[in-house]
């Protein structure tokens, strides 16, 4: 459909569906929603390419609510497994040394981006890459109630899951779209990483700030004139 090169070709959703199904979608989903192994995975994009594809009836035939009804489930899962994770692991994870598939700066985001939302975190960190692996994970380590979890993690799942795979499959069916597919999949993966750069910008800029306000003498820091009468 596309030869869009996003990385690697194993990051390519067009890729990713061809060669591994709708099983691969769901194992992706799984994986991107509460596996920290899973942060670097093309979430949103694979799922408009889903949707796309179901439409048209291209490598997946399947019926579209089925579809949507997999990977909601798929994506709840792997909420579910992440948030385990972090209740078992508790504080050590925020101890891990950093390694090629883990960063302590993305766990740190996650646990920024839960406190200043509080539950709707979950919902809201669906639509952020990396910050939606992580939140799960750290909705566990805060011992966030169970029950108050289980309800915001189906809500975003489906607001999520459901809602960008049928919006793949609304606008596939319009030519416009098939004919500047591969421009619209990388709008797509470039919205996805905005609110991140927003976040990296807005913390470049606060320090900044706070450099140069450590920088600026205080009142009394400022030198002193000599009067008339100072002695030479």
């Amino acid at each position: 459909m596309t030869n869009l090169a996003l990385g690697p070709s194993w990051l390519d959703p067009d890729y990713l569906i061809q060669t591994f199904g709708l099983i691969g979608i769901l194992v992706i989903v799984f994986a991107e929603s509460g596996l920290f192994v899973g942060f670097f995975l093309p979430g949103d994009s694979l799922l408009f390419t889903t949707g796309l594809l179901v439409a048209t009836d291209q490598y997946l035939h399947y019926p579209l609510w089925l579809v949507c009804s997999l990977i909601v489930v798929a994506a709840v899962l792997g909420d579910q497994v992440g948030y385990l994770f972090g209740r078992k692991v508790g504080p050590a994870l925020f101890k891990r040394p950093d390694s090629r598939l883990f960063k302590q700066e993305n766990v740190e985001k996650a646990h920024d981006f839960f406190e200043k939302y509080g539950p709707k975190s979950l919902v809201l960190a669906r639509f952020v890459p990396i910050v939606r692996t992580f939140t799960p994970i750290v909705a566990g380590v805060s011992r966030m109630n169970y029950r108050s979890f289980v309800i915001f993690n189906i809500i975003g799942a489906t607001l999520w899951g459901a809602g960008v795979t049928l919006l793949g499959a609304a606008l596939g069916q319009i030519d416009f779209v098939h004919a500047h597919i591969e421009a619209i999949l990388l709008g797509i993966v470039l919205l996805s990483v905005l609110p991140i750069a927003i976040e990296y910008l807005r913390a470049r800029r606060s320090s900044r700030k706070g450099d140069d306000a450590e920088g600026k003498p205080g009142k009394n820091d400022r030198p002193r004139r000599r009067g008339r009468h100072a002695m030479r």
